[in-house]
């Protein structure tokens, strides 16, 4: 066992000479006159002095919008509002590095299985013809287009083409079953919806027709569909309603030329989902200029990502990393896209694919680093990794002993970014600085801007003790507004209601005396499966449709090395009994309805759910039970309104010990 804040990694004096935060430091100095003693001092300055930073950020990216009235009209939270007066379009700023034949795309997938390229000048062109077939489907400025469809060069063209004309971005992964899709598409009734026919993950097809065709029943705000056969290339659209091919799509916009509409900074950009974890996941609106701002500024300093570095994360378009991926291409970076199952044929696909594609900054879950770890793979002993300079881990902690597989057995010389953010502001709150050391377990500091404290229950900061996190001033990316929330209390209840005025994001985190931190995973109950985020709402909602389920319970935890596991606790009508082949039944219906991830490790029948006095699962008491708290710590019965039901988890709890 490695001990927590080990060193691991140093950056050699040439590495931090060349990065892109070292050439922002001393244009600082040259323009400004501000000097700063290292990483930590220049943090400091950038939350204490918030308009001076992003004026000097903004000033630095040259971005492309008209100027700007003020950089911030006030602190207070959530009513902040950025770069007041300007205008601008966020897939401009996204191919504004467009190089010719140059590859801005390398993908492949389970269905595609070589490796193929889409140069930038393609990119444009096709992004050009997405647009005008939008167009000519009378998609305009606020209208909104869905995808239900993978991580793909199309999708990644389809959202280009929607954010260029100023209307209104939203996915889904094609695993997500009919519910889970409804339940988010139907808030923000999109006009037009791009769908897969099918796709493939672990070696087996999955048909997605059927799904489709009901997304057209339920939703009924869409207008026309545009149908990609990727899976059959025969897949017939008369199979749905006012539905066309992609490639026909694409024809009614061939030869168009790009433009793009320009926007007022906090026009709508997309819309993310929360977890769902207290019903309907919540619709996060994010704005073109914030995250025009943020994700540049982010992925230049803090993932020292220039034009032309090849730049790939796992993820499926139901993450926010995916949105974040497509992001690098604000610096200029070839995106590097892949579908399906990272463990299929083996463990090492991507490892390959890294190889193939010469990926410089590489990101991954933190779950699929410790599955590598603890298969025994040693991917640096079998594939030319040497042109990785970063790894990006998120999803979930990173114990220490996986930071210490990856230097051992993938490269010794790699700058391992263990990071912390969010769906809410699609962006993070800690993570890598490339001239830093890496030590084992913990994220290297507080990114740029962002003013993260450590707090007690009584809002007293904390350093070296673990408590919530929170964020104390605003942030470009933090979310416009929530769909349909129209006086925006949900807003207020969902960060600022511990706190006033001050954002609690939900993560239990230790702010060390050097400046580092390390998170405990969330203090919520959000099912966070392999990167994939679910509320516990939604397994109930799939669960307990079951006659043969009266209530249910679920909790996600991490046991030792980074394990995670997430046991299913239900109360059975009378006199049925768990056998199974009502344990596969219920198995069988996560996975159609919701996701392959968040299907449970076990199912357990116990006599009843703990409810508060207000009739709320206590869904965090029970984590900790699970995770070896002393009850007394970890709940209160006179807080329960059914306080015998809890004997069942505390016993369940010391078993799992």
């Amino acid at each position: 066992m490695i001990e927590e804040g080990t060193l691991l990694w140093e950056p050699s004096a040439e590495r931090v000479d060349e990065a892109n935060i070292t050439r922002f430091m001393r244009w600082l100095q040259e323009t400004r006159g501000l000097t700063f003693t290292d990483y930590h001092d220049l943090w400091r300055w950038s939350t204490e002095h918030l308009e001076d930073f992003w004026a000097a950020c903004w000033e630095y990216f040259d971005f492309r919008a008209t100027p700007y009235q003020q950089v911030l009209t006030s602190r207070a939270m959530p009513a902040a509002q950025w770069f007041t007066g300007s205008r601008l379009n966020w897939a401009e700023h996204a191919l504004r590095h467009a190089d010719g034949d140059k590859p801005a795309l390398l993908h492949c997938s389970e269905v595609r299985e070589e490796l193929g390229t889409v140069t930038w000048a393609e990119l444009q062109d096709q992004v050009a013809a997405a647009a005008e077939g939008l167009r000519q489907l009378g998609v305009g400025p606020g209208d909104r287009v869905v995808a239900y469809m993978p991580n793909i060069p199309e999708t990644i063209i389809a959202v280009l083409a929607t954010a260029s004309l100023g209307a209104i971005w939203s996915s889904c992964s094609p695993d997500f079953g009919t519910p889970s899709v409804v339940d988010r598409f139907s808030q923000i009734e999109p006009k037009v919806l791009l769908a897969v026919d099918g796709y493939r993950y672990n070696g087996k097809a999955f048909d997605r027709m059927e799904v489709v065709r009901h997304l057209q029943e339920r939703l009924p705000s869409v207008e026309h569909t545009v149908l990609l056969p990727y899976l059959d290339a025969a897949a017939d659209p008369e199979r749905l309603q006012r539905a066309e091919t992609w490639e026909a799509f694409l024809e009614r916009g061939r030869g168009a030329e790009l433009h793009f509409e320009q926007v007022a900074f906090d026009h709508p950009l997309w819309v993310l989902y929360s977890s769902g974890t207290t019903g309907m996941p919540k619709a996060i609106v994010h704005g073109h200029g914030g995250i025009t701002v943020q994700h540049t500024v982010t992925g230049h300093l803090h993932s020292d990502v220039s034009p032309g570095d090849r730049c790939f994360w796992f993820t499926t378009t139901g993450w926010m990393m995916w949105n974040a991926l497509t992001g690098m291409l604000l610096n200029g970076a070839t995106l590097v896209l892949y579908d399906g199952n990272p463990g299929y044929p083996d463990m090492d696909r991507l490892w390959r694919l890294c190889e193939e594609a010469r990926i410089n900054q590489m990101g991954i879950s933190a779950a699929f680093l410790t599955s590598c770890m603890k298969a025994g793979r040693r991917p640096g002993a079998h594939y030319e990794l040497g042109h990785i300079r970063g790894i990006g881990a998120t999803g979930s902690p990173l114990p220490p002993e996986g930071f210490q597989w990856v230097y051992e057995h993938v490269h010794p010389d790699v700058h391992l970014a263990s990071s912390s953010g969010g769906t809410d502001i699609c962006a993070g709150f800690v993570g890598g600085v490339p001239t830093l050391p890496v030590r084992a377990g913990e994220l290297q500091a507080r990114l740029l801007g962002a003013s993260v404290e450590s707090w007690d229950d009584q809002g007293n900061p904390l350093i070296d003790e673990v408590g919530e996190m929170v964020i104390t001033r605003p942030m470009p990316s933090m979310p416009l507004y929530f769909w349909g929330d129209t006086d925006g209390r949900r807003y207020r209840e969902s960060y600022f209601d511990m706190f006033p005025g001050v954002w609690r994001h939900g993560d239990f985190i230790k702010i060390t005396s050097r400046g580092s931190c390390i998170i405990y995973g969330r203090s919520d109950s959000t099912l966070n499966r392999y990167g994939v985020r679910m509320g516990t709402a939604e397994i109930y909602r799939v669960v307990e449709d079951l006659d043969a389920v009266e209530d249910s319970l679920v909790v996600n935890i991490e046991r030792g090395g980074g394990q995670l596991y997430m046991p299913l606790f239900v109360v059975l009508a009378e006199g049925v009994e768990l056998d199974e082949v009502l344990d596969r039944q219920i198995r069988d219906k996560v996975r159609r309805d919701l996701s392959p991830r968040h299907v449970p490790d076990a199912i357990i029948a116990v006599d009843g759910i703990p409810r508060t006095l207000s009739g709320k699962k206590m869904e965090v008491p029970v984590k900790k039970l699970l995770l070896g708290e002393p009850e007394e710590k970890a709940v209160s019965r006179d807080a329960c309104a059914n306080p015998y039901t809890l004997d069942d988890y505390i016993r369940f709890g010391r078993e799992l010990q």
